[in-house]
């Protein structure tokens, strides 16, 4: 596989939990709602369910937490969600950095 294809893949698809909760960050959403939210905000399309998988293991691990909403699932990201979240853009600006 090319480098730069590799980089990019698992930089999205292959990290899809950083994209799930910078969008929590900015408001509580529907698991159904994060493929369109994902591509019109980074410019990839997961699949449907791949994003409910990422969300399963979130809220194990305490990134996120969810209730019922009428119909629906809502999630929304919780303090240890968004400590994380810094983490990850503090290890991303070092690499920029240092490139």
């Amino acid at each position: 596989m090319d480098p730069f294809l590799r980089l990019t893949k698992y930089n999205t698809k292959g990290n899809l939990w950083i994209y799930i909760l910078s969008i929590l960050k900015e408001k509580p959403t529907h698991g159904w709602d994060f493929p369109s939210a994902i591509e019109e905000k980074y410019g990839f399309r997961p699949g449907k369910i791949t994003p409910y998988r990422v969300l399963y293991s979130l809220e194990l691990e305490g990134l996120v937490e969810s209730k019922q909403e009428d119909r629906r699932r809502m999630y929304s990201i919780t303090e240890k969600g968004i400590k994380e979240l810094e983490k990850v853009k503090d290890f991303y600006n070092n690499i920029v950095r240092g490139l």
